[in-house]
């Protein structure tokens, strides 16, 4: 079986676009057909301003979200980044074959870089370097397949390159691993700002349907989305974001196409209360057992302590390869 590595940064509160992108094809595709771990990658939530409890909370409850929205520990491997070593330790590594001019021209540093830069403030130098820690949490686990949203495809072409680069100058040691998408709502969009991606760390949230908001909250933000000019479902992205990303999310949730599904529709109000009950649908069992699991924390502790114990066996060996292939001393 191939093994995939994917991971989900608690930095908010997990969104529908978090859920259709990743989680779903998570649950019913890739722990099934792979030997499969599914990481909280706590560690790159320090690379902005954050409170601390906040952070704990926040991986505490998604990984609770992912249980809920269907992963078997029995079928994968669930488990917290900090609780692993081996990801820490494997960055340096790393950080060692990586070149400054390739890590800033990751765009999320360049963006935020500069957007800093504006206010006449500073990033944190993790800002820079997180890529190649979330390649050493690829690499790690000699990773054949990473399921990934259109955004992250660059830090998986840092990750080959970096792999090809250490097994070419120190000896075969990774995995060199491929990005995977899902086909339909691989990036849903805000919506109320259907250019924008619909992220959970946002501040404003009148455009982002969280995975925990109840029905009647879903209806509303579905119902309240921005539209385009204009009065005809057509389905494009370029002229259409709006009602694209509305097509995109009822396709997504009913396993359809939004080309075929434009065609269904006369008015923008038929469609946003279909893609409303559509939403409200597929996230109703996600928060009922979320609210079931979040009643039992020691269950969530134990799978999170066997991950662990399960990633850190899987993880070790490529780990200290990797340490004996750069030159170290073993211990």
């Amino acid at each position: 079986m191939k093994r995939i590595f994917s991971g989900i940064k608690p930095t908010g509160h997990l969104t529908l676009g978090n859920y259709l992108g990743a989680m779903r094809r998570w649950v019913e595709i890739d722990q099934h057909r792979s030997d499969a771990l599914f990481s909280v990658v706590d560690l790159h939530a320090l690379t902005v301003e954050h409170d601390p409890a906040r952070v704990r909370r926040l991986s505490r409850q998604a990984a609770t979200l992912l249980l809920a929205a269907g992963l078997d520990p029995e079928r994968c491997t669930l488990f917290v980044q900090s609780h692993v070593d081996e990801h820490a330790r494997l960055s340096y590594i790393l950080e060692c074959t990586a070149t400054d001019g390739e890590l800033r021209r990751m765009i999320q540093y360049k963006e935020k870089s500069a957007q800093a830069r504006g206010s006449g403030e500073s990033v944190r130098l993790s800002l820079l370097t997180y890529p190649v820690l979330m390649a050493a949490d690829i690499l790690a686990y000699g990773t054949d397949e990473v399921p990934v949203g259109d955004d992250q495809a660059q830090h998986v072409e840092l990750t080959r390159d970096l792999a090809v680069r250490f097994n070419q100058r120190y000896g075969h040691t990774f995995t060199v691993p491929r990005a995977t998408h899902p086909p339909v709502a691989a990036r849903v969009m805000d919506l109320q700002d259907p250019t924008s991606k619909m992220g959970k760390s946002h501040e404003a949230g009148a455009g982002i349907v969280y995975l925990l908001d109840d029905a009647d909250v879903v209806r509303k933000k579905v119902l309240r989305a921005v539209t385009d000019s204009g009065r005809d479902v057509a389905y494009d992205r370029a002229a259409r974001p709006g009602v694209t990303n509305l097509l995109e999310i009822l396709a997504a949730c009913a396993d359809g196409d939004p080309m075929e599904l434009a065609g269904s529709y006369s008015s923008y109000g038929a469609l946003k209360k279909e893609v409303a009950d559509a939403v409200v649908e597929v996230l109703r069992p996600v928060r009922e057992r979320h609210a079931r699991l979040a009643a039992d924390p020691s269950y969530i502790d134990e799978v999170l302590r066997k991950g662990a114990e399960r990633a850190r066996g899987m993880a070790r060996p490529t780990v200290d390869a990797a340490f004996s292939a750069i030159g170290l001393l073993p211990a």
